[in-house]
């Protein structure tokens, strides 16, 4: 059976199929659209999917939607009745609920095929829900505690529980307007980061600070008994009338979330442009701070309920990679899973496999244990385009490849890797990747004044051989999705000065020559020429969406100040 999983009509809009419990592909649509954290019907990620299973959309037996908006009713009429929200702000959720309501209708049109043609069963399973599956059900565990903590969905801003083979079971949850992730956007856009999905940056910027202002944040965050919190309501616009949103076929947009109250506080927004202060330094790390301590008051009672050392995470929150590696730290938990894509656009997946086990009752087989599930391209195509294009190029197999490539990146030049399928979620992890040598502390900023173009307090991480992970971290915990910040032992730093931040940690991916092998002997090739066996790996691209096709590479090559263009088997020189 082919089950077909959506994220549509939200931002991260994503899809995926699966055949008989076995994921054939996964992508978000921004990848094709050009658009980051494009919010819709991904069309584009469908068809691509289709494509890759070899199926038309007739052949679909089950749509699993990551949405049910009739999910908490009751508590939704009750908060429009006491809140009064703008008549826009209602307007806009009511389009949106239709939207996901007559999906099928939508899904015809854009593929061009008739409602008679196409008899897939749809299944809308709650946002959360999806969060949670999108993690156990692909990790390949028996047994784990679950949760799933962003900023909303489906009026649930967390969710926690157990999960066992087949069955989630959900012991609570935090519903609208309480939420973590709605706490740490309205402090990102008073920081200035106004853009959808800037969060990353303050995180980033929280090393600079010094948590001076947890008091202040403490107000407006509040820990209660049973892992349940709350914010205070003064501190913020959507309590009452709600913040304007925009996510129908774009990238998503927000009006700012924070009160004047907050203002009152805290002084007025950074303006864009703005010079970063010590203030605001001081801020994202009093931010960091308060968010650490409510993700672990959660977690701490989420495993004094089920008592199970083994955690399954997703949600948009668990992108904060700072918090993930103090969590072996600050909980008893001492396995955590995280799949690549934890935002909303993993929920496609959890969908997907909800239905197929929960809903359906089949066993479990898939764990996913690389991020490697969108399009890739063969040698010959590849080929044809360049000679078309009119572009040298050398072919090398792949033994010579990596010596070629390794040797280049030792001399210290900056490198466009392009290998095989594309990665699901916000990391480039070794298929979509620019290389650089991380010994060189300078290559930070030569990196930014020549591709990224990005503000000089956000770090750039290293690839590390899975082997050696204990050697430079101190812990030889695998981490392949770069999804958890380690302190980088003292004795190490200078070996990877490039990928590490300020306050000496990193946000480490371990490579495993199972599941990445040619990513996996170029570190290796690298490590034989200069005793380091790591890479400084930036994602591809340039203030855009992570390039998805060979041309998409050669544009950014054509734009950006890279040395080397490698395009699977054949490197193209500047």
């Amino acid at each position: 059976m082919y089950i077909l999983g959506l994220n549509a009509y939200h931002p991260d809009s994503s899809a995926c199929i699966i055949k008989d419990g076995r994921l054939i592909a996964a992508a978000e649509e921004e990848r094709f659209l050009r658009v980051k954290h494009w919010s819709g019907l991904p069309v584009e990620s469908i068809r691509y999917c289709l494509k890759e299973a070899l199926i038309g959309p007739g052949d679909i037996g089950c749509i699993a939607i990551s949405r049910d908006p009739y999910r908490h009713l009751p508590k939704k009429i009750i908060f429009a009745l006491t809140s009064k929200p703008q008549p826009a702000f209602v307007k806009s959720r009511i389009r949106n609920i239709s939207k996901i309501r007559d999906i099928k209708q939508d899904l015809c049109f854009s593929l061009g095929v008739s409602p008679r043609c196409f008899n897939a069963k749809i299944y809308n399973i709650e946002h959360h829900l999806s969060h949670i599956a999108s993690s156990f059900f692909v990790s390949g565990w028996q047994e784990a505690a679950v949760l799933s903590i962003d900023a909303m969905g489906d009026f649930t801003s967390t969710m926690l529980g157990s999960a066992y083979d087949k069955t989630i079971d959900i012991l609570d949850w935090i519903c609208f307007p309480h939420s973590l992730g709605f706490l740490y956007t309205a402090a990102t856009q008073f920081l200035g980061f106004t853009k959808f999905g800037d969060e990353f940056k303050v995180m980033g910027l929280a090393a600079y600070g010094r948590p001076n202002y947890t008091d202040k944040f403490r107000r407006i965050i509040n820990l209660k008994r049973n892992g349940k919190f709350s914010l205070n309501p003064r501190y913020f616009r959507f309590f009452l009338g709600g913040v304007k949103m925009s996510w129908e076929n774009q990238a998503p947009a927000l009006e700012p979330m924070y009160s004047k109250k907050w203002i009152d506080d805290f002084g007025m927004a950074r303006g864009a442009g703005e010079q970063l202060s010590q203030y605001h330094q001081d801020i994202a790390a009093s931010l960091q701070a308060v968010l650490e301590e409510a993700y672990f008051h959660i977690l701490n009672y989420l495993y004094r309920r089920v008592k199970i050392e083994r955690l399954c995470l997703a949600g948009g929150v668990v992108l904060n990679c700072v918090a993930n590696g103090k969590i072996f730290d600050a909980t008893p938990f001492r396995e955590v899973y995280i799949q690549p894509a934890a935002s909303d656009a993993g929920t496609s997946i959890g969908a997907a496999y909800y239905v197929y086990h929960q809903i359906l009752g089949a066993p479990r087989s898939f764990i996913m244990q690389h991020a490697c599930w969108g399009p890739g391209f063969k040698n010959e195509e590849i080929e044809l385009g360049l000679k078309d294009a009119r572009i040298n190029f050398t072919k090398y197999d792949s033994s010579e490849l990596v010596k070629v490539i390794a040797a280049a990146l030792a001399r210290g030049e900056i490198v466009g890797w392009f290998q095989d399928r594309m990665e699901l979620g916000p990391r480039a992890l070794g298929n979509r990747s620019i290389l650089a040598d991380p010994r060189r502390g300078e290559m930070k900023d030569i990196l930014n004044a020549r591709i990224k173009h990005r503000e000089p307090f956000r770090p750039f991480a290293p690839s590390i051989l899975e082997e050696y992970t204990q050697e430079y971290f101190g812990r030889s915990y695998a981490s392949p999705f770069m999804l958890l910040s380690l302190p980088v032992r003292r004795d190490k730093l200078k070996s990877i000065a490039a990928a590490t931040h300020i306050d000496g940690s990193a946000r480490l991916q371990t490579v495993s020559r199972e599941y990445n092998p040619l990513f996996w002997r170029l570190i290796d090739e690298f490590r034989k020429i200069t005793g380091v066996p790591a890479l400084l790996n930036t994602s591809f691209n340039e203030n855009e969406p992570i390039v998805c096709t060979p041309n998409e590479a050669l544009e950014c090559f054509s734009r950006a100040r890279m040395d080397i263009l490698v395009l699977n088997n054949y490197i193209i020189k500047r």
